[in-house]
């Protein structure tokens, strides 16, 4: 079967972020997993791109026609914003470590990671709900969608704000530190077109029931060229597709350039600061 506009882009999507799953597995191992919140999520992201573009190709090749991959496959590019907003708020969160390793402002940046998964719930029951036969189910699943898809906009918001307060306090963040906020700021306008895309493309229609991307029904919105199944591909390419992949390059490059992990002091400056807590003979 030959792909159509959406197939062909599930199949570009792959092809784009298998490197990057790599790459992605090499900065985790380069950072490890108790400094690298971010840096992980930007794991699972590169790896939901895969799966879900690897579904949507299945989808389009199995015959008969399998429902159950077009959903899981569009649930996994709806469901995506939100590793991207956590990864960057992890990063975020790195900038406000000490030199010793020790990361301040726990508690209020659990509680922001708890709203973004709080929205990526939100988001998931509700695909599954308005999936579902029932109309009452899809009437209250439209709902849970739209109402993940407006906490996504409040964290990017947050994001926005925690990154124009690090910049208020340049003077006291840590050298390469310095470097990665940079980095984010850059990274951030281009996180801003893609939420905005998720906001357009849930409004845009009242259910999210689709077999094929053939006979979704006809969406005669007023945004219903921003709907994820049934809208101009060209702007998803450009809204979604590739403000995802400039994020994903800048925090890439920005993880593989700066050597992070030099900010962290040695045992030896302790040694050098403190000398009687070394041991005494």
């Amino acid at each position: 079967m030959t792909l159509d506009s959406h197939g062909v882009l599930a199949a570009v999507t792959i092809a784009m972020y298998v490197p990057f799953l790599l790459v992605s597995l090499k900065i985790v191992s380069k950072y490890g997993m108790a400094r690298g919140d971010g840096w992980v999520l930007l794991l699972v992201f590169c790896f939901i791109r895969v799966l879900g573009g690897a579904l949507l190709v299945a989808a389009e090749e199995v015959t008969p026609v399998n429902t159950s991959l077009y959903i899981g496959g569009y649930a996994l590019e709806a469901s995506g914003l939100s590793p991207l907003l956590l990864c960057t708020l992890g990063l975020l969160h790195s900038i406000f470590q000490t030199p010793d390793g020790f990361p301040r402002y726990q508690r209020q940046f659990r509680l922001l990671q708890l709203l973004g998964m709080v929205a990526l719930i939100l988001t998931i029951i509700g695909i599954s709900d308005e999936t579902s036969s029932s109309s009452g189910s899809s009437s209250s699943g439209n709902t849970m969608r739209r109402a993940g898809v407006i906490l996504f906009a409040a964290l990017y918001i947050i994001l926005v704000g925690i990154c124009l307060h690090q910049w208020t306090q340049i003077r006291s963040v840590m050298r390469y530190r310095k470097q990665l906020l940079k980095a984010i700021s850059v990274a951030l306008p281009f996180l801003a077109i893609r939420t905005i895309y998720s906001i357009l493309s849930t409004f845009s229609s009242s259910t999210f029931s689709v077999t094929s991307t053939s006979s979704t029904q006809a969406n005669t919105s007023d945004l219903a060229k921003f709907n994820l199944f049934t809208g101009e591909w060209q702007i998803y390419l450009v809204m979604d597709m590739l403000m995802e992949y400039a994020v994903v390059i800048i925090y890439s490059v920005a993880a593989l350039m700066l050597p992070l992990n030099n900010d962290y002091k040695s045992p030896d400056s302790y040694q050098d600061q403190y000398p009687l807590s070394g041991p005494q003979y």
